[in-house]
């Protein structure tokens, strides 16, 4: 089992678009039994792929209680793949992590759901909190959306300080330029600088996932953005196979 994290300290990046995606790519193309796990407050995950969440129990019992996540866990439409939901109980979790005490609670439950599934993929919340540093002590690998502009070395820099704070042998870093336009010349330049990052093309495709509730490859699978999004699973699964 391998647990990927989708991570930004700033929202509006495509963070949850790219996870959903690439959750789809897990377990569509590579076939893994997958899970999604919802760590951001506005469920946005769960919309996407047309999941309405369950009302028995918080998002954060999980963590509060040691309640086993399976008990949350939602099948969707797809093969192979579930989702753990979000709501509003995790905008509180940093500070319930904090009382606990507890490190590595994110990493224990993550321990067990390895025996259910292959691949574990986590749409961080946009933060720089307890919740964030315990999803880098639990990832293999962590994937950084950013947007093609001058500050997105400074913004990846702020991620790498943060996955190097969580401790020897943190995961490595991929980062990803999001909603790449290259007919705009600033967006051009940052292609150009920094050549070797994938890059995800600002496309209808993705921005029509939040009105079919679907991921790309599900309805636009021939489409610019679709191919991008597989090439990157594939970048993905290569880099994994490495650790």
């Amino acid at each position: 089992m391998a647990s990927i994290a989708v991570y930004s300290v700033k929202g509006g990046v495509g963070k949850t678009t790219l996870a959903v995606n690439l959750a789809w790519c897990s377990a569509t193309i590579s076939r893994r039994k997958t899970l999604l796990w919802d760590l951001d407050a506005s469920n946005g995950s769960g919309f996407l792929l047309g999941v309405d969440p369950r009302k028995k129990r918080s998002a954060d019992s999980v963590f509060a209680d040691g309640s086993e996540p399976l008990r949350l866990v939602q099948a969707t439409g797809y093969a192979n793949l579930d989702l753990l939901p979000a709501d509003e109980s995790i905008r509180t979790l940093d500070r319930q992590l904090d009382r606990i005490g507890k490190k590595k609670r994110l990493a224990k439950l993550v321990e067990g759901l390895a025996k259910h599934y292959d691949r574990i993929i986590f749409d961080c919340p946009p933060v720089l909190n307890e919740v964030s540093a315990q999803v880098m002590r639990a990832a293999d690998l962590v994937i950084v959306p950013l947007p093609p502009s001058p500050l997105s070395a400074r913004a990846f820099e702020v991620v790498v300080d943060e996955v190097r704070g969580s401790g020897k042998g943190h995961p490595p870093i991929l980062p990803v330029l999001s909603m790449v336009d290259l007919r705009r010349s600033l967006h051009k330049e940052a292609r150009e600088a920094n050549s070797k990052w994938p890059a995800i093309p600002l496309a209808s495709a993705v921005e029509q996932c939040a009105v079919e509730r679907k991921p790309v490859g599900a309805f636009a699978p021939r489409s610019p953005a679709a191919r991008a999004i597989a090439q990157l699973w594939t970048a993905i699964e290569r880099k994994l196979a490495q650790k």
